[in-house]
Order: structure tokens, then sequence, then C-alpha cells
């Protein structure tokens, strides 16, 4: 713990400029445009696992982008750790609302932080967090602290639906062999109050179209007497909820998993203040499933939300016209127990059911992800809680979180492992919004508390 510390210490002002120097490469999957910036990533992240220690790592080849993959392997009859993370990044948009640009990473205080922030799009999600897995892993090669077996596998696909991933994981399965997984891309309640994810809710995300007539019209001309895409669309979107904000799509809920009043009690033992969480968004009220508390609606109540909406003319001034389509993209998150695609199905068959004759609805899939629980009772999740009494001097608490990581349901069906989640982000991060951020504190936290991990999974695993 001692020499931990101090190699964090000694190295920590390299630890945060390597990360900077990362953070100014926009790898964002989601726009071609960034396909060399992207690849480029791949190629820094190679790198820095080679001089983080890997005695082997490769740039292995998808349908779409690389996935990095590195591994040190010091004994057969150890325990193997894998890590996964991604050096993917969201669009940064709306850029005009950020207070410094998204790719010109810089180190701000704040109240929450202030030892200082790192503002830049991928600072928390995920570099920043991936980030210390690598200087974790440079810290013990470099003290001879390593317990057990490492494999990393870091993709640039998380932030569209990590389809080549699944395809790599599917025909590599002996490649990526391990007793447990081990993710930094989730969050914790507070600084000063550590938590463990141990459950994600699931995702489906699709696109709508709505056709109406087969040109743009003249609205004072046609106007009451064509069908409005537009105005029907949000028709549409708005009957999706009842007054009490219960999706209405038949047998959405069937599947769902409930939890027990005693389930429930135990996460209402969680820090939270309603009035900070208002503050914090300036807003003057919640809203949700009614018979559900905040923290209950975002971790384990499915949803469905509209994430763009657009048609028509939006320029600057005027122009009366009745748009001859409107579009929608629209998420779901979903919870233990429904089926992401099953899910895609009933929206599809229901959104086209409620369309009036006079337009058309197209709805494409786009992509999504099965729900996870992970048990409390595992050898891992006990390695980690170790972890974090000894940095944070207070026992985690288990959580589960209301986003999605699609591929750890993936890796427990084709690898046979269970994942822990070790997030060090904060709620107030902004991931994949403007001013996205990162605390330095937090940063250099996570680089001091995994080691610790490795250490208590390799000691747990050989008393079993």
């Amino acid at each position: 713990m001692q020499n931990t510390q101090l190699y964090v210490q000694e190295h920590k002002d390299r630890f945060i400029q390597e990360l900077l120097e990362l953070l100014k490469i926009p790898s964002i999957s989601a726009d071609s445009a960034y396909k060399k910036d992207v690849i480029q990533t791949a190629g820094e992240i190679k790198k820095s696992l080679q001089n983080a220690g890997c005695d082997h790592v490769e740039i292995c080849e998808t349908p779409g982008y690389p996935i990095v993959y590195g591994e040190k392997m010091i004994d057969a009859n150890l325990p193997t750790v894998l890590v996964y993370g991604h050096y993917d990044v969201q669009p940064p948009d709306p850029i005009d609302l950020w207070d410094s640009p998204p790719f010109e990473p810089v180190i701000k205080k704040t109240e929450l932080h202030p030892e200082g922030a790192i503002f830049a799009r991928g600072s928390c999600d995920d570099k920043g967090q991936m980030f210390m897995h690598v200087k974790a892993m440079e810290l013990m090669t470099k003290t001879d602290q390593l317990p057990c077996n490492v494999k990393f596998m870091i993709e640039g696909e998380e932030e569209v639906g990590s389809n080549s991933l699944s395809w790599f994981v599917e025909r590599n399965q002996e490649k990526l062999s391990n007793d447990v997984i081990l993710i930094s891309d989730t969050g914790m309640i507070a600084k000063d109050v550590p938590s463990i994810t141990t459950g994600l809710r699931g995702l489906s995300y699709v696109e709508v179209e709505v056709t109406g007539p087969n040109r743009d019209l003249h609205s004072g001309l046609y106007g009451g007497a064509v069908a409005n895409p537009i105005n029907i669309l949000t028709k549409m979107i708005a009957s999706l909820h009842d007054e009490d904000n219960h999706i209405t799509i038949p047998g959405f809920y069937d599947k769902v998993e409930n939890l027990s009043k005693e389930e429930r009690a135990e996460m209402a033992k969680a820090p939270f203040s309603l009035d900070a969480y208002k503050k914090s968004l300036d807003i003057n009220a919640v809203y949700g499933e009614e018979g559900y508390t905040t923290n209950e609606r975002n971790s384990i109540r499915p949803t469905l939300d509209v994430n763009g909406i657009w048609g028509g003319y939006t320029g600057e001034g005027a122009k009366t016209v009745i748009a001859s389509k409107a579009y929608a993209k629209i998420s779901m998150r979903l919870v233990p127990n429904q089926d992401w695609k099953e899910i895609t199905e009933l929206f599809k068959n229901h959104f086209e059911s409620i369309a009036p004759e006079a337009v058309t609805v197209k709805v494409t899939p786009h992509h999504g992800g099965q729900g996870y629980v992970t048990p409390i009772d595992s050898i891992g999740y006990q390695a980690a809680s170790k972890a974090y009494e000894d940095t944070f001097g207070k026992t985690p608490i288990p959580q589960r979180s209301g986003g999605s990581i699609p591929i750890v349901a993936l890796f427990e069906k084709e690898l046979k492992s269970k994942t822990i989640l070790m997030g060090f982000g904060l709620d107030s991060d902004a991931i994949h919004s403007p001013n996205e951020h990162f605390g330095v504190w937090n940063y250099l936290k996570g680089i001091e508390t995994i080691p610790l991990f490795y250490k208590y999974f390799t000691e747990l695993s050989t008393k079993s």
C-alpha cells in the first residue's frame, strides 16, 4: 500500500500529462470523418500497454474499428484478470455549450474538485477510467507487485454498440479466457462514498421515420388538409406514456424484475439528497414513473426516452412548410429479464399500429444489449470491496446503475465470467454532455485502488 501511494505521488504529473495527450485525439466512432483519429488512438493505447509492462500487445483487426489486446502472463497456476475498456468517445455536440474546446483538455478547479478536474470529451467516459488501469499495470510491474496474470481488451466501438467486439469475443474465447473481468466505465456515489455497481440496465435503441406527402408543402395551401408528419410523430411519441409515466407498449413490462421491499429498503440506504439533485440539474421538480423514488426510477425501472427529434425547417427565420418527413431517435433502458431484441420488436409492432392511415412509419433498430446483475458474494466483489476499504477507509455500497454496458452480458454468455464494475466517476462529471470532466483526485485514486483488487482477488482465489 505504501509503495503504491509513493509511486502514484512520484509519477502523478506524468500520469496526468499522458492522459491529456490521449484526450486530444477526437476518437469519435459515430462519425466516419474521424476514422483516422480513432485508429490513431488504438495505436497510442498499444504503446501505453507496452510501456506499462505487457509482454505481448497487438492491434486486432475487426469488421469495424480495431481492438487493442495486451497481456502479461506470469504463471499459469495463478488467476487471470481481463481488463475491458474503450477508447472511442461520444460526439461533442453541441460545441457551443462547451466552456473550453472538447479536444483541448484543460484542468480547472471546481467546488467539487478543488484539486482540479480534467475537462475534455472522454475524460471520464472512458479514456480517463480506462487509462487508470494502464497506469495501475505500470505501477504493479515497475514496483514488482503484480500478483497474477493480466489481459487487456480495449475496443473502439462502445459508443456505437460494440458490434465488432461481439464478433471478436466469439472468435477468441481461448485468447480471452479469464477468472474475472474488471471494468471501470461506471461511477460511484460520491468522492467520500465509494460504491460498486452491481447492476446495469439493458438497452434498445431505434430510429423512427414518419412520411406524409411526397414533398414539402406550403402550409397555407395544404395546412389542415394533409397530415403533418411532425404533428403526427409528436402525438405518437406522447402516447407512449400514460398519465402515471407508465410505458404503454403492450407486453413491455411482462418480464420486468420487481425488487422486493427488502431490496428496495437496502437501496434506500445510499446517501441521497433530492434538493441537491434538483439543484445540480437546475430543475424545480423531479419527474418519472409513479410509485418509485428518483434512485429507483433511474436504476431498477425501465424507461423510454426520445434522444433526438427533427423534421421540417429549423434554420434562421421563418419558412411556412409542412415537411414530407419527420424523424426521432428513441432509446429504451431495460432491466434484467427484459430481452432487448424482444422489446425492440414490441416497440416496432406497437409504433406501426398506432400510426394513422395518412402517414407511413418506418422503424429502424440500431443496437442494444441485455441488462446485468452481479452477485455481491462473489470473490471478485469481495476483492473490490476490500480494495476500496483500504484506499477510502470505508466499505463501498453496492449500487445498481441506470446506464448500460451491453457487452457485460455478452462476456458472461461467451466467456463464462463475472464482471466487476469499479467505477471512479461521479454523476456530476457530465458524460455524454458538454463540459465532460473527470476529477484529478478520482483519476489518481483509481490508480491507487486498482492494484489492491489484484492483490485481494489473487489471495481469495488461491484460498478457495
